[in-house]
């Protein structure tokens, strides 16, 4: 019993401390939870508050205070002479504002309703109410017409659920104002407007592939808008304004604005009206020729590299882009089945769109001979006192014949003869004395392995045969303009480069850039990047490429009192379409001959050849008409040998009013006969008039009386006779002429367009300018 007691005892006492054992264990397992929450806690702290902070900062902002953007103004395009070829203006988006449409409309509603039951309780008929169903149908009406939109579009709009629907973008400011007053008359405001910009091309397609232009967001798409995007974009401004906890905006005193920043402008080394001269001429020619695949050309300063024009033909519209320029592809594509259509549109439209000079890579054709010449006479491995070359048509390098483009051969040639020649035997004789090692140092010296660096994008490199891949068969063609591809203006500054002493420059298109406040940011200078021939070599290919003209100007860019020199080429294209062969015709000049202050550059690809595909027939002429336009615009005027002017035109003096002897010995003195008409014995009228341009040779008709009849004589058609026989049918027609372009005497020279059309009526000693051309060619 005791021991009961005890052992009960015993129990008993140990109860309370096993209670209070376990409330220990659970407090601290409590504490041991708390502990981690806390920390928990304190680090969710400590990443929001420190980790996240910048996060949690911007949400709140977000909260607290709303943001407006203000839009930064474009910076604009201008050419050498400050005339605009890209600038935004201000131009306006057209919203509605949806419940507010509904809630005016609940408002006139209610007027009708109330002017209905005034006159109820009068026993009268309401009058002057708004018939709303006509009045919705007006408001949809007017805003369709005027942003020539669907109509449904504008229902669609004024049925949705939010405060802000935008019906059209870029509304010029005269149907926006338009818009405001209609609906100000109306005294409803559900309809706003808000101002942004709009960018325009003045000169539309003029040098569209080196411009580019925006997208629907305004950023740079192409050309130079999208290589200096960074420039020209600018800095959007803000206004940050605090709102209260409704959402609502609070006073402007709780809003801060930062200021839009302007983009900057851009100011080329483009000239608009070397441009212009340079595009219509190679629209004439690709039209004329059927060129298939555009045409490129370049107008560049030599000695800076400064770019004056640069084109891709046919161009586009900058203003709208996305359609097709060219009406050939245009009318292509509107053939295709639509399941075609839409693929070879976009193909169509992105070739377009591509800057042809710096983005398409050609066998360059004979106008490489003028560097496998510079890069032979810098290593002395020709004489062109005694060094000969014999030509049979053709030559064989490593058991291939390799033809001359006169399959008869030219026989024995000076150097010079051959370089007129263009004789292919010739050049690749001269190409095998450099040999690979020479041959490839100066085809990566003259830059023609690498890109140009241009301030454009989308270049591309050249194509070329390295040095350890090199057979002689590659040598033998790469030297006369086969085997190796380059761009338009990898060549074009590599000729650059044999004729201004030798220098490699780096040719740009920015001269300079200025900020929104008047401050130059970007200062374009040149880039010599090595001499890659001495000043002497440079003189001589000069030289020689100058005797070229001379010596066969009907089929270069001769022009009378200029010294020019030039190359054309054609290179032949195997197999690109479906007939045997294609052909880039090319031609390349420069000017003044003894100090070359602007170098000229153009291809045409792939030419109809059933029309003509030699460099020196497709584009020669039109780049010797260019030079007779942009020379006298930058200040150079002809200086004439006695050969040339014996030929020259002569300007027909005033004649009026001075005794029949004073004026037949003025015309004498100046190598023109005469027809007196009348018995008088004074000059009352002459035929042509004063100051007209004839040839030496030609008739003036010195009228003597009043009453005498003016015959009347139609013009016949010239095109494609000789100077002579123009001079021929001229005179028995009682017309008199003035020759541009090639020499009269020029063997083959041809007239290639009058300056008066066929079948008109002019009076009889009228003069009419015939341009000569080339004749048939063989390079």
């Amino acid at each position: 019993m005791i021991n009961e007691s005890k052992e009960k005892k015993t129990k008993s006492e140990k109860t309370p401390r096993s209670a209070s054992a376990v409330m220990r264990r659970r407090a601290a397992v409590s504490m041991t939870v708390l502990v981690v929450m806390g920390a928990a806690v304190a680090g969710k702290l400590f990443k929001v508050s420190i980790v996240d902070n910048s996060k949690y900062e911007t949400l709140a902002n977000n909260y607290h205070f709303g943001t407006m953007t203000l839009d930064a103004n474009r910076g604009a395009i201008y050419d050498a002479n400050g005339t605009a070829l890209a600038w935004s203006a201000t131009v306006y988006n057209i919203y509605v504002d949806p419940k507010l449409y509904r809630d005016e409309i609940k408002e006139i509603e209610k007027f009708n309703d109330k002017k209905k039951s005034a006159a109820e309780e009068k026993g009268e008929q309401a009058a002057n109410l708004v018939d709303v169903t006509q009045l919705e149908q007006s408001i949809v009406s007017f805003l369709s017409e005027k942003l020539e939109i669907d109509a449904s579009k504008v229902q669609e709009a004024l049925a949705k659920d939010g405060r802000y629907c935008v019906l059209q973008t870029q509304v010029e400011k005269n149907t926006a104002d338009e818009i405001t007053t209609y609906f100000d008359k109306l005294k409803l405001t559900f309809v706003g407007t808000e101002a942004t910009t709009r960018r325009y091309y003045p000169q539309n397609e003029l040098a569209a592939a080196v411009i580019g232009f925006t997208n629907g967001d305004g950023d740079g798409q192409y050309g130079l808008e999208y290589q200096y995007d960074e420039y020209l974009s600018g800095v959007d401004g803000r206004i940050i304004s605090a709102q209260a906890a409704n959402g609502e905006e609070m006073p402007y005193r709780y809003s801060t604005t930062y200021e839009a920043k302007d983009g900057a402008s851009l100011y080329l080394t483009l000239d608009s009206t070397m441009q212009y001269y340079l595009e219509k001429s190679m629209s004439e020619m690709v039209e004329k020729f059927e060129v298939n695949d555009r045409a490129t050309g370049i107008i560049m300063n030599p000695k800076t590299g400064a770019i004056y024009a640069m084109a891709t033909c046919p161009s586009f519209d900058l203003n709208n882009p996305s359609e097709i320029y060219d009406p050939v592809v245009a009318a292509q594509l509107k053939e295709l089945p639509e399941s075609e259509y839409q693929d070879a549109y976009l193909e169509a439209r992105e070739k377009q769109w591509r800057n042809k000079a710096i983005s398409e890579i050609n066998p360059p054709g004979s106008t490489i001979k003028i560097f496998t010449s510079a890069s032979a006479f810098e290593e002395n491995l020709i004489d062109l006192n005694n060094d000969s070359f014999y030509c049979s048509g053709s030559l064989k390098v490593q058991d291939l014949d390799i033809g001359c483009s006169l399959r008869s051969g030219h026989g024995a040639q000076t150097f010079t003869q051959a370089l007129t020649n263009s004789c292919n035997p010739a050049f690749m004789e001269i190409g095998l004395r450099l040999g690979v090692q020479k041959f490839s140092y100066y085809l990566q010296g003259f830059g023609l392995t690498e890109k140009t660096g241009i301030d454009l994008p989308g270049e591309v490199a050249s194509v070329c045969v390295p040095e350890d891949k090199m057979t002689q068969v590659d040598l033998a063609s790469g030297a006369f303009g086969q085997t190796n591809e380059t761009t338009a203006l990898e060549l074009i500054t590599a000729y650059a480069a044999a004729i201004n002493g030798g220098y490699v420059v780096q040719p740009y298109v920015v001269d300079h850039i200025v900020d929104s406040s008047g401050n130059t940011v970007l200062q374009n200078t040149t880039t010599e990047k090595r001499q890659i021939i001495s000043e002497e070599t440079s003189k001589t290919v000069r030289e020689q490429l100058e005797a070229v003209v001379s010596g066969n100007p009907s089929h270069n860019a001769y022009i009378q009192g200029y010294r020019i020199g030039g190359k054309s080429g054609t290179a032949e294209i195997r197999a690109t379409r479906d007939i045997e062969d294609d052909y880039v015709a090319s031609y390349c000049c420069f000017a003044p001959a003894d100090d070359p202050e602007l170098i000229m550059l153009i291809q045409a690809d792939y030419p109809n050849p059933e029309i003509g595909y030699y460099g020196s027939k497709v584009v020669t002429s039109y780049a010797q008409e260019i030079m007779e336009e942009i020379l006298p615009y930058m200040g150079f005027y002809p200086e004439y040998t006695d050969e040339e002017a014996k030929e020259m035109n002569v300007a027909v003096p005033l004649l009026q009013d001075a005794t029949i002897e004073n004026a037949q010995a003025t015309l004498e003195q100046m190598g023109l006969t005469y027809e007196v008409v009348g018995s008088g014995s004074t000059v009352v009228s002459q035929s042509p008039t004063t100051g007209t341009s004839v040839a030496k040779g030609g008739k003036v008709l010195l009228y003597t009386e009043q009453t005498t009849t003016r015959d009347l004589v139609t013009v016949p058609n010239l095109i494609g006779m000789t100077a002579s026989q123009a001079n021929e049918t001229l005179s028995y027609y009682g017309l008199n002429y003035a020759l541009m372009g090639a020499s009269a005497s020029s063997e083959g020279a041809l007239v290639k367009s009058q300056s008066v059309r066929e079948g008109t009526q002019l009076q009889r000693g009228s003069s009419i300018t015939l341009t000569l051309s080339a004749g048939e060619a063989t390079d």
